[in-house]
Parts: structure tokens; C-alpha cells; sequence
């Protein structure tokens, strides 16, 4: 232990060493010979530094027993499990959430108070402790059937081949234990252990081979797991490790000789992994970090790729790299993004006042979130370019601006009662890749002027809409099986539920004729919240609330319309947004395939679908070939906006009639009882068309997008 302590960078509890000594195998192969002064430390080989973009580390690298390290409550992917301290409706024992970690403070040498390389945290009591180790390992259990392969029983044949990555961490108790009857605690009031934060499901599942759980190796072992009578339990792993490895001994000294410990003992069964590689943290040069500096190093591995991850978790993760890539740059306090982490409560903020509702405690905490991960900061977005692996600001793609809306919207969700799918998030274009800014004003402002204050609404509808509907389940990211969803309306019937975007649905609110009722709707949301999260009242065409019926997804489809959804196109000028034209004049027959929307300058030249008329001065587009294009005379933009308009519309509708005449053309082969009608070369052809035509347009909502006004 002196030897640990002596090594240079360490700097971790003493306490924390007692409570691991017990699990390490031959500590010997891991020290030096005594220097001129008598000093053992570790070897060179035994010793690691690494660094993160969160900070530096020390970890020794040990032979550990494998019933050794205890599984993590805060593994990142299993984190949506616990109600966040990051939502404001969350009240003390009523809720299962998890204790946030801090650093381990404690005394030193000369009597004062300081960080070491440790974590802590208290729970009301050993039950509660108990608990939290058994939802955590429920959790993970869900999340490891995902996995191709029996990780248990790849254990028992090949042992473990990676090593697990420990961090000691304190757990105390706020309730003091009772006394038995001689007087004596009946248990501790704090508990060392070691926390995997890389390698949670192999210690799980190593645990589980020698019937034991990470609760008892943290909290104490039963006497009846050592072989023993009684109801007591041995707390000091000193004392019931070395029970438990001589029954573990004995039983695999009456095993016999089965080859095959897959159908043996527990004994057999455990002999693979009865020693396991470990690496433990023992020092940091910035302790107050350390819980960061864990986690960053365990999340690039699951996140790039996202092993095990669901989308929720794996956004939270990335979320966090970034919250954490800011503090070690000192771009951000400590405090705040531990807040918007979702590991401290939001009055905490220094912006929070005290008379904030929960609504507007949300609404700080996300808004700041969107102006970290949308910054118009020209370092951070450097930052944020190495936390994700973006290309550069200039270059970035819709995938990537879409992942930033996920991750956003994921960290905004810990702050609600439940978390909702992040994909909700994905409502900005590229125009987003040089960053967002927001107004700074209060909530009950913007609702206040929404009524008359175009920007207030539009900020509302923007950056706040999308979360608040998805929140009460009023929206949800567009899937491609809502199509065949049917509900009960109001008067019992069945309503077959439409297929429809969020983008849609947001422009929907922005529909001239329904302002009224969407500032309504948005106040409804905001009062529902505010009232315990109930849920909330439709409203009226003025606005107005109608208690005691409640809001739900087919009644904003009816109020909301999917046709008031769809952008509506600017009179005239120079503004490139496409006009909303009906398809309904589409002929009834499309004689040949539509080609793709021309390039600035070309016009294509097919069939296309009439639309609205176009004005007198300007002829109809079939009569404008790619070669009257000259350069000396282009097109007006308004000439190529309809011509581009023209050639989407004739698309749409040629797409609907293959569909019908494929739909045709099955049912007819059916009843002639023909089984391919289709000849093999025309099939060919057709289909090489069909690709070359998909190719060509996968290209075009890009290329608009880039080119259109901001939402």
C-alpha cells in the first residue's frame, strides 16, 4: 500500500486501497526494488498515464480476482433509466433517481481538507444502496440481449480477454444504522467499492458465474454464499474473499475432471476468469474532474461505433464528451455543466431566480444547451468538431446538424418525466452549421407577446414547440408504420392516423390562419407543466383552454392539418422557396418517366404535370429546351423556380401512377394467373432507369435546402 501511495501521480484515499487490496493477485510482480531510501513503488510496466480531452488519469494495471469491481449505476448506457436531478419536478425519495457523484473530499496529513483521485456520493440507506445495484444490473441485462452472442457462457470458455477499467468511489449513508443488541452498528455507514466504468456487463456477468452480485461485493456478502449458517453478512472483503475463494476451491477440487465447463460446477464454470487483467484509476492531477475524465475515456469506445447504445443514451454520451471537451478548455464552469449534463439540479444555474416555474427552469436549461452544441463561437465549434469527429464548420453535412439536434434533444428530455425519441430534435437545416442565436428573453415573455410579436412566436415554434408536444406524446418522429395506425376519435369512430414529419407538423403551427390557436396550444403546454405534468386541455380557434378535455395527437392532426403543414411559397422575387401547388389537375396518364429537377441554367425536357397558370409573360416550360438557356440571356429566377416546380410536380404524380399501375399490373397477373409478367430484359431496363433516376434525385432536397430561407 506504501508502495502505491509513494508511486508518482498517485494521489487516491487510503481507504480506497484497503477496500481493493484483498482482490489483488501476487501485488509482488507489480513493485520495484527498494530505492537507496528504502521506497518501493510500482513498476514502470504497472503503471499507466492517459489522457482525454476531459483530463489526465493514472491507472495501475493488476491481476484482480475475478468476483472483484462493482457495476455502475452511472453507465452511460443505461443512464435514461433514472429519473436526471436536472428535472425540476423531481422530489426527494419519491422518484428513483441517482445520487449525483462528486469528488471524494477528505483529510489529509497536516489536518486539511482536500480532492483525491476518488468519487462519492450518499443514498438515504442501505436499502435504497441495495436497490440502485439491482435496477442498474436489470438494466444492463435488457441492454446486453442486443448482443449477437451469450457473453456468459463466452466467459466460461474463453475467460476474459479485455480488461475492465475501475474508479473507487465512496457510497455513505444520510441514515445513521441501528445498534445490535451489544451495541454495535448493525452495518457501516459508508462503503468503499470499485465502479466499472468500462467492462460493466463482463463484471456483471463474471459475478453472476460465481453467484454473487455487485450489491453484496460493495455493500457485504451473506454467510450463506460463504458456506456458513446464519443470517449475518461480512462486509470486510478481506475477511469474506478469502472464504469464498477456499469454498470455491473445495468445489472444484469435487468436481472430477469434466471437460466441458459449460455443464459443470460453479467451480468449473468460474475457472477461467478466476483471474482477470484490471486496470485501476489511482491518480489524476485534477481530481474535481475526475468523474469526466472516466467517462470520456470509456465513451469514444461505445460510442463511435455505438455498441449497446440506444439512441437516447448514445446522444446523452456524445452530449456529455462535448459538455466535458468545454470545462477541460475552460470554456465553461464546472457547475453549469454538470446542470446541463443532467447531474444537478437547474437552479443551480447562475441564471435560475427563484421565482422560475418549471416551465421556465426547463426552458433555461435547454436553451443554453442548444447554444452549446449550436455555438456561434468560433473555438468551441473547433471543440465541438473534435467531440463529434464533425468535418469542418464550412463542410458540415445535414447528417451531422442532425446529430447535434439529437444530441440536444436527448439532453433536454432529462429534464421531463420521460425521455422521447432524440430524432424529434431533427428540425434545422444547414444554415444551423454557423451556429444559433436565440433572443435571451424569459419564457413568460415570449408567451406574453406571442399573440402580435412575430419574432417571440417564431422562437417559440422554432425551439421550444417541438419538445413541449413531444413531451405529452402529442408528436413523435416520423415512422413509417404511423401510416397503418388507427384510433378512436372523440365519438368512438376509427381514424386512421396520417403519416407526417415534425418539420410539418411545426409549419402547421405557423399557419397564418391557426396563429391564434397555436399561441393557445402553447400556453396550454407550458400550464400543463407547470400544473405537475398533466396532461394538457385543448383549446379553441380564439386560443382559449377547454378543461376537461385533453390534447392528444389526433386532435392536433385535425386542428393542425397535414395540408397547412407545407411551406407556403412567397408572392415574388428573388426568394427560392417552393410554392405549395395542388397535384390535383395531374393528368390521368403519364405517357414517360419524368427526369430529374434541371440544374441552375438546363431546363429538362419530358412530360411534366400542368400546375398553376403561370403568367402571361411567361411561356409554358415545355416550350424552354436545355439549348434556348443561352448564356448570354439566362433564365429569370422566378423562370427556373417554376420550371424546377413543374418538374416536382410531374415527378410526384408520375411516382403515384407507377405505384397504382405496378398495383395494377400485379392484380391483373394474379387473376390471368400469370406468375411474372414481366419480361426479363424489360424488368432490366426498367429498373436500371428507376436507379439512375433515384440516384440523380438523392442529391436534390440538399441542394434546396442549402439555397432556402431559414424556418
Amino acid at each position: 500500500m506504501q508502495a502505491v501511495l509513494a508511486t508518482d501521480g498517485v494521489n487516491l484515499p487510503r481507504g480506497a486501497l484497503e477496500n481493493v487490496a484483498p482482490f489483488i493477485v501476487d501485488p509482488e510482480d507489480t513493485l520495484s526494488e527498494a530505492d537507496a531510501n528504502g521506497v518501493r513503488t510500482l513498476k514502470g510496466n504497472a503503471v499507466r498515464r492517459l489522457r482525454t480531452d476531459a483530463g489526465d488519469m493514472v491507472v495501475a494495471v493488476v491481476r484482480m480476482h475475478g468476483a472483484g469491481g462493482v457495476q455502475w449505476g452511472h453507465n452511460e448506457r443505461i443512464s435514461s433509466i433514472w429519473r436526471s436531478m436536472a428535472d425540476p419536478t423531481v422530489g426527494r425519495n419519491t422518484e428513483r433517481t441517482l445520487a449525483p457523484v462528486r469528488p471524494w473530499k477528505g483529510v489529509v496529513g497536516d489536518g486539511s481538507e482536500t480532492y483525491l483521485a476518488a468519487l462519492e456520493s450518499t443514498v438515504p440507506d442501505r436499502q435504497a444502496l441495495m436497490m440502485n445495484a439491482e435496477d442498474a444490473a436489470n438494466a444492463l441485462t435488457r441492454r446486453d440481449r442486443v448482443r449477437p452472442y451469450d457473453l456468459e457462457e463466452d466467459l466460461v470458455l474463453n475467460g476474459q480477454q479485455e480488461p475492465g477499467l475501475y474508479v473507487p468511489q465512496q457510497v455513505r449513508l444520510e441514515k445513521e444504522p441501528g445498534n445490535d443488541s451489544d451495541g454495535n452498528p448493525l452495518y457501516p455507514r459508508a462503503y468503499w467499492g470499485w465502479m466499472a466504468v468500462r467492462g460493466n456487463n463482463r463484471t456483471q456477468k463474471r459475478q453472476s458465474i460465481y453467484r454473487l452480485s455487485s450489491g453484496e461485493v460493495l455493500a457485504g456478502v451473506p454467510v450463506e454464499k460463504l458456506g456458513r449458517d446464519g443470517d449475518d453478512i461480512v462486509f470486510d472483503p478481506g475477511v469474506w474473499l478469502a472464504e469464498f475463494s477456499a469454498l470455491l476451491n473445495r468445489e472444484y477440487a469435487e468436481a472430477g475432471d469434466d471437460l466441458d465447463p459449460t455443464s459443470g460446477s460453479r467451480a468449473r464454470r468460474a475457472a477461467a476468469i478466476a483471474v482477470v487483467d484490471a486496470h485501476l484509476v489511482i491518480g489524476t492531477p485534477t481530481p474535481q474532474r475526475l468523474f469526466r475524465i472516466v467517462q470520456m475515456n470509456n465513451r469514444r469506445d461505445h460510442v463511435h461505433p455505438p455498441l449497446e447504445f440506444d439512441s437516447t443514451n448514445r446522444s446523452r454520451a456524445l452530449g456529455r464528451s462535448v459538455l466535458g471537451m468545454y470545462v477541460a478548455q475552460r470554456v465553461m464552469d464546472e457547475r453549469t455543466a454538470e446542470v446541463l449534463s443532467g447531474l444537478a439540479p437547474i437552479r443551480e444555474l447562475p441564471d435560475a431566480t427563484p421565482d422560475m416555474t418549471v416551465s421556465e427552469l426547463r426552458d433555461l436549461r435547454s436553451m443554453k444547451l442548444l447554444q452549446e452544441l449550436f455555438p456561434t463561437d468560433p473555438h468551441k465549434r473547433h471543440l465541438l468538431r473534435r467531440a463529434l469527429s464533425e468535418n469542418q464548420p464550412s463542410q458540415l453535412k445535414v447528417a451531422e446538424i442532425h446529430q447535434r439536434a439529437r444530441t440536444w434533444s436527448a439532453l433536454t428530455s432529462e429534464s421531463y418525466p420521460k425521455p422521447w425519441n432524440p430524432r424529434v430534435g431533427q428540425v434545422f437545416g444547414t444554415k444551423a452549421r454557423e451556429g444559433l442565436t436565440i433572443s435571451g428573453r424569459r419564457l413568460r415573455d415570449l408567451l406574453a407577446a406571442a399573440d402580435t410579436d412575430e419574432a417571440a412566436f417564431e422562437e417559440l415554434v422554432a425551439y421550444r414547440a417541438v419538445h413541449w408536444l413531444a413531451s405529452f406524446g402529442i408528436i413523435e418522429a416520423d415512422r413509417g408504420s404511423l401510416d397503418g395506425q388507427e384510433v378512436i376519435g372523440d365519438a368512438g369512430e376509427s381514424v386512421r392516423r396520417s403519416r407526417r414529419t415534425v418539420t410539418n407538423s411545426l409549419q402547421a403551427l405557423r399557419h397564418e390562419k391557426s396563429r391564434m390557436m397555436a399561441v393557445g396550444l402553447l400556453k396550454a403546454l407550458v400550464a400543463a407543466m407547470d400544473d405537475g405534468d398533466r396532461r394538457p386541455w385543448q383549446v379553441s380557434v380564439s386560443g382559449k383552454e377547454m378543461p376537461g378535455r385533453e390534447m392528444t395527437p389526433l386532435w392536433f392532426d385535425m386542428e393542425f392539418p397535414k395540408g397547412t403543414g407545407t411551406r407556403p411559397r412567397k408572392a415574388a422575387g428573388p426568394s427560392l422557396a417552393l410554392s405549395t401547388r395542388t397535384t390535383a389537375a395531374a393528368p390521368a396518364t403519364v405517357t414517360a418517366p419524368v427526369p430529374a429537377p434541371a440544374r441552375a441554367g438546363t431546363a429538362a425536357v419530358g412530360a411534366s404535370t400542368p400546375s398553376a397558370p403561370s403568367p402571361p409573360s411567361a411561356p409554358p416550360a415545355s416550350l424552354f429546351p436545355a439549348q434556348a438557356a443561352s448564356p448570354a440571356q439566362p433564365p429569370a429566377l422566378h423562370d427556373l423556380m417554376d420550371r424546377i416546380e413543374e418538374r416536382i410536380n410531374g415527378l410526384h404524380a408520375a411516382a403515384g401512377e407507377l405505384s397504382g399501375l405496378l398495383a395494377d399490373l400485379e392484380e391483373r397477373s394474379r387473376e390471368d394467373a400469370v406468375d411474372h409478367p414481366l419480361a426479363r430484359h424489360r424488368a432490366d431496363a426498367a429498373v436500371r432507369l428507376l436507379t439512375q433516376t433515384l440516384s440523380r434525385l438523392r442529391k436534390a432536397p440538399e441542394l434546396m435546402e442549402d439555397m432556402t430561407e431559414p424556418a
